[in-house]
C-alpha cells in the first residue's frame, strides 16, 4: 500500500497559533483543556509528538501581564486610592483571567512557530 503524501496549503502560524488550531491544516483543535496539547490532530492525524513549548510563554505572558495589572492598579491607587480590599477583588482575578488566555494563544503561537520552521532539539555535529 502505498504511503498517502497529502499536501495541505500553508496557514499563518500566527493566526492558527492565537486560535488554538493545528498547524498543518489549520482545522483541527490544538489543545486538550486549557494548555495540555492533544496527542494528534482530530482533522489531519498530524501527530503533536514535536510540540514543546517549555516556559517560553510564560516568560512574555509574566511581564505583558505585570504590565498591565500595575500599571493599571497604579493609575486606579493614584487617581482613586480604591480601599486595599477593593485593589485584591479587582486585580487579582484579572491577573489570573488574562494570564490564562494569554499563555493558551502564545503556547499556540510557539507550537505553530515550531511547526512551520521545522523546530527541533539542538545536537552537536562531532564530524
Amino acid at each position: 500500500m502505498p504511503d498517502d503524501h497529502a499536501h495541505f496549503a500553508p496557514v499563518d502560524p500566527v493566526s492558527t497559533g492565537l486560535r488554538g488550531l493545528c498547524p498543518r491544516c489549520g482545522q483541527g483543535k490544538l489543545f486538550d483543556g486549557l494548555v495540555k496539547p492533544r496527542a494528534r490532530c482530530t482533522a489531519c492525524d498530524l501527530d503533536y509528538g514535536f510540540a514543546d513549548a517549555g516556559d517560553g510563554p510564560v516568560v512574555f505572558v509574566i511581564l505583558i501581564v505585570g504590565f498591565i495589572v500595575v500599571g493599571a492598579a497604579l493609575w486606579a491607587e493614584v487617581n482613586f486610592q480604591p480601599p486595599l480590599w477593593l485593589h485584591f477583588i479587582v486585580w487579582i482575578p484579572l491577573a489570573t483571567i488574562l494570564s490564562l488566555a494569554l499563555m493558551r494563544m502564545l503556547k499556540g503561537v510557539l507550537i505553530n512557530l515550531q511547526y512551520r520552521n521545522k523546530a527541533g532539539q539542538g545536537q552537536i555535529d562531532r564530524g
